[in-house]
């Protein structure tokens, strides 16, 4: 590596060092005496914190997140899921609210209107809340192989909605967090055995994928549109078998993304406009999915004993 420490290697390497450091921190603060342990070649590989933090370590790691996640949802009986994206940032309509009256005892005009977005678009929250709530209702009558999870990114929002429509029927769900600079705590709706921490982006977008049977995007940002687009650009490339993909809430949508022109343009195909559907009610996106695999309106009842799943992903 050059030894120079303005040279563009060597700042890309310090950020990387910085990153692991997070990590390292949060290991360290795992152990009984929440103290960093002193380098030892002595110590077995596997158990030598420093080693596997190195960067020469790093498929090792991969391979890491992408096992602890598979083994834990396998051993829970997961097997089909509908992954829910959408802002971290939108709120239940009481916090809204409550933050919009604030906003006006403030009188200050930029938090009135930041305020009144939070209240508009808390709305959201709510019909993802009821989405996952038809989604567990439905599963609940159904054989273990053939139930639906929900899977969200773990955090506040959106997330925190759709984990929580599960929770309401008393129906396990599923956290993918991810490690942040600002720390992203997972929400507190997600089933304890069923929520996962990861530093890796790529090895998280991953398991968002590798059970999906649905995906239904809320209006989001630059993580929500990541996400999609990921996901779209898999179904298009036949990475992945098809499934498919709900845009919530059409007018936010439509104005972020002109689809119709990356068409004209010949960006993308006329036929890559199949590759999602605009819904603007949870019981549009459920009979959506619902449609998409013929499942009937109500889940026929498991035979009496049925109470083994099957392992792995689809």
């Amino acid at each position: 590596m050059p030894s120079d420490p303005t040279h563009p290697s060597n700042a890309v390497h310090d950020l990387q060092v910085q990153r692991l450091a997070d990590a390292a921190v949060e290991m360290h603060l795992l152990s009984d005496e929440g103290t960093r342990p002193a380098p030892d070649a002595y110590r077995l590989a596997f158990a030598d914190p420093e080693f596997l933090l190195r960067r020469e370590t790093r498929g090792i790691r991969f391979q890491l997140e992408l096992l602890k996640p598979d083994i834990g949802m396998t051993e829970a009986g997961i097997v089909n899921t509908i992954v829910v994206f959408g802002s971290a940032r939108f709120r239940e309509p009481t916090q809204a609210e409550a933050q919009w009256r604030a906003a006006q005892a403030s009188g200050d005009p930029a938090a009135i209107r930041r305020a009144e977005t939070l209240r508009r678009n808390a709305r959201y929250y709510d019909e993802a809340r009821r989405f996952a709530q038809l989604v567990a209702a439905y599963s609940q009558s159904c054989p273990v192989q053939d139930q639906l999870y929900i899977v969200t990114g773990g955090g506040p929002g959106i997330m925190e909605a759709a984990n929580r429509g599960a929770h309401d029927c008393g129906a396990p769900s599923v956290g993918l967090n991810i490690l942040l600079p600002h720390e992203q705590e997972p929400n507190p709706y997600i089933s304890p055995q069923l929520r996962f921490k990861f530093h890796y982006f790529a090895l998280r977008k991953m398991h968002f994928m590798m059970r999906a049977k649905a995906l239904v995007a809320f209006p989001g940002g630059f993580g929500t549109l990541d996400e999609l687009f990921e996901v779209l650009t898999l179904v298009q490339t036949r990475k992945s078998r098809p499934v498919p993909v709900f845009l919530y809430g059409s007018s936010y949508w439509k104005r972020l993304i002109d689809f119709e022109f990356m068409v004209e343009e010949g960006v993308i195909s006329p036929e890559d406009l199949d590759l999602f559907t605009y819904v603007d009610s949870p019981e549009d996106a459920w009979d959506g999915i619902r449609a998409f695999y013929n499942l009937p309106a109500a889940c026929p009842a498991p035979p009496h004993g049925d109470v083994e799943g099957h392992a792995g992903p689809v």
